[in-house]
Formats: structure tokens, C-alpha cells, sequence
């Protein structure tokens, strides 16, 4: 690897620096000590030191139980987790998009949040009816529904399949939403179908078009 510019203070040399021995860190796993870093990147010992302390104080790096090499630290996961949450985001988003390919309707993502509904992926095409209201009022939608359900199932163990709502909120057409669910069955989020009234009659026929991408939605989610 090419030596790096020796540290000075303000200059964008300083990051680089200190970026490259993150890396180095990285890839040569715990336990690389000081001196191997300045050799392989080609930086002054003192440099190599300075970086590393500043590194382990704002827990980036720590130093292994014998003082001498170091490894990754707390902060270095948090961000890996951050990056893994938001490429299951943007899966996620394929997901439902995709759906929406298939479906005679609105297709709607939200996730349950202390005891709140918050959309996070409404389909632009069949806008939610009354964003304020679902949001604040958990018995006016089917997402809604579907989260009071669960809280009842508490006390009373029974599963959830699906949740409706019929012209409460628009007159002549209705929703169904679904659980996703994480690994440990934990109601995370709901996806709902917006349709017009007449075609909820065949409840089962909609919840197996979209309990795939329930599935799937909930190994992604419980990521973010």
C-alpha cells in the first residue's frame, strides 16, 4: 500500500490516516499491534500511536487483554449494523414494490412503534385516506386493528391472521392487513391491501397473495 501523508492537524490527511487504519484494523483481524500498522501503511511510529489512542478513545478500536494489538470496537459494529439495517430497508421496499405489480389495489407498509402506527412505505399510487387519523386512532384502519388484536392476544392467545376495515374510512372501499412477523413471532409491522369494499368477500384468497411477501418482509424488518 502506498505511505500515507504524515498527520498534521487539520489537513483531510488526518481522516484519510486515521480511515486507512480502521481498515487495516479490519482486515487483519485482533490482535495487529502498532508497529505492524505503521510498517504496512507506511506511516511514522508516532503517527501510528496517535491515530490508534484517538481511535480507542472514541471506541472505535480497543485494545486486546494484552496491551499490545488492538480490534474493531463498539462504534465500528454500530455502523456495520446501520449499513445492514438500511440495505434490508431498501429490500424491503423491493419487496412491497414488487408486490404491488401483482395487486388490483394500494399496497401499504407500516411498522408498530410504541404502540403507534407509522407508515413507512404508502403506495404512491393509492394514497392513504386519513394519514392523522390512522396514526392516532388504532380502531379506525385495519393496521390498526391488526395491532389491537395482538395486544388482546396477550390475555387471550390466538392468532392473528388478518385484520379488515370496510368504508370507515372512504365509503365503498376497505382494507386488509396482514402480520409480519420477526424469527421470534413478534408482530413487527402490517401490510395492507387498500380495495374497493366488494372485493374483501374472498379474505383468504388476499392474505395468501401477500403472506410471501409477509414472510419476507419479516426477516428483513426485524434488521432495521
Amino acid at each position: 500500500m502506498n505511505a500515507i501523508p504524515e498527520l498534521s492537524g487539520r489537513q483531510p490527511g488526518a481522516v484519510h490516516s486515521a480511515l486507512a487504519v480502521l481498515e487495516e484494523v479490519a482486515r487483519s483481524g485482533p490482535g495487529i499491534t502498532a508497529q505492524q500498522i505503521s510498517v504496512r501503511l507506511g506511516l511514522p511510529r508516532a503517527t501510528a500511536y496517535r491515530l490508534l489512542n484517538l481511535l480507542v478513545q472514541d471506541e472505535y478500536l480497543v485494545r486486546m487483554p494484552d496491551l499490545r494489538g488492538f480490534a474493531l470496537g463498539r462504534k465500528v459494529a454500530e455502523l456495520a449494523d446501520v449499513a445492514q439495517a438500511q440495505d434490508a430497508a431498501a429490500t424491503a421496499r423491493e419487496a412491497v414494490t414488487d408486490l404491488r405489480t401483482h395487486i388490483r389495489g394500494g399496497v401499504h407498509l407500516a411498522v408498530y412503534r410504541e404502540g403507534r402506527v407509522v407508515p413507512v412505505d404508502v403506495d404512491p399510487d393509492f394514497p392513504l385516506s386519513d394519514p392523522k387519523r390512522i396514526g392516532s386512532d388504532l380502531s379506525v384502519s385495519a393496521l390498526g386493528r391488526l395491532l389491537l388484536a395482538e395486544q388482546a392476544a396477550r390475555t387471550v392467545p390466538s392468532p392473528t391472521r388478518y385484520a379488515t376495515q370496510e368504508g370507515e374510512l372512504t365509503p365503498g372501499f376497505g382494507c386488509l392487513a396482514v402480520p409480519v412477523r420477526g424469527e421470534d413471532d413478534r408482530l413487527i409491522a402490517g401490510l395492507a391491501l387498500a380495495l374497493p369494499a366488494a372485493r374483501l368477500a374472498d379474505r383468504d384468497g388476499l392474505v395468501s397473495l401477500v403472506a410471501d411477501t409477509a414472510i419476507r418482509l419479516g426477516s428483513l424488518l426485524q434488521r432495521v
